[in-house]
């Protein structure tokens, strides 16, 4: 009994050990800066990033280099992971949470292929299920990993006014996926009402649908009433690349955005 009750000492205490161990280590990251070249790749990539306000930069280049020193960047159908792509997946998908503690912390892996790729999908009716392959641009599994067309990604973020970005598309869904599940609710910032959440964005996505399936045109892209987390992740999209469109659309969605993620991207000059 007491050897049993000294290894489960042991067994915590080096539990214990780890968590402080891997805390240390991605504050030691987290301090980390960015070369002045890898500024440049960045800034060429990405346009948006030189929107940011001073006081955001430095933590934005410590999530760059956690993003970068966590997640293994895989090339597909003989794709190269250079320098310029590396940098601009981890820069755009730091911006999403540049202004928060939420961490995608279950993240190891990025697949990338040189374009659209071909995913399997099952779909039920009923009884009835069946697989077919579709062509996507971008795809986020729950815990990882992310799949992405590196020619969309690269075409998203050099164009950053069209509300169209496939890295912050799939890394909302990453985040969504940080509560649990993938369903458009995630995890709230301090303070946040997740009731004032949920009476918004369902009212919101419900607005959405209605004005989609009149043939409508929205602020929103149309994907976003497929389901309540596709809803999240293309009003994330507007909210950082399109901020005065989404606030004039759907001011309390922009709202809400701009608390969870505590950024206001309608103010960055």
């Amino acid at each position: 009994m007491i050897l049993f009750l000294g290894l489960l000492t042991l067994i915590g205490g080096l539990l214990v050990w780890r968590a402080w161990s891997k805390r240390q280590w991605q504050q030691e990251v987290l301090a980390s800066r960015l070369t002045e070249a890898e500024w440049r790749i960045i800034r060429a990539q990405v346009p948006l990033i030189r929107k940011l306000p001073r006081a955001l930069k430095e933590p934005f280049e410590g999530k760059v280099a956690l993003f970068l020193n966590q997640v293994e960047l895989v090339g597909c159908d003989g794709l190269e992971v250079t320098d310029d792509i590396a940098l601009s997946i981890a820069g755009q998908a730091a911006l999403l949470v540049v202004g928060t503690d939420a961490w995608y912390k279950h993240l190891t892996t990025v697949l990338i292929y040189p374009g659209a790729f071909k995913s399997k999908q099952t779909v039920q009716d009923g009884y009835v299920v069946t697989e077919e392959e579709v062509v996507r641009l971008g795809e986020s599994w729950s815990r990882g990993p992310v799949v992405l067309s590196w020619r969309d990604v690269q075409q998203g973020g050099l164009n950053d006014s069209d509300g169209l970005n496939v890295v912050l598309h799939e890394f909302a869904h990453q985040l969504d996926d940080l509560s649990g599940q993938t369903d458009g609710a995630p995890p709230m910032a301090e303070g946040q009402s997740f009731a004032r959440w949920a009476q918004v964005i369902v009212a919101a996505y419900d607005r959405h649908v209605a004005n989609t399936q009149a043939g409508r045109r929205t602020a929103i892209d149309a994907y976003g009433a497929t389901s309540h987390e596709e809803f999240f992740a293309v009003a994330v999209e507007l909210f950082f690349e399109k901020p005065h469109t989404l606030q004039e659309a759907e001011p309390e969605v922009y709202l809400q955005l701009s608390k969870l993620l505590n950024v206001d991207p309608a103010d960055w000059a």
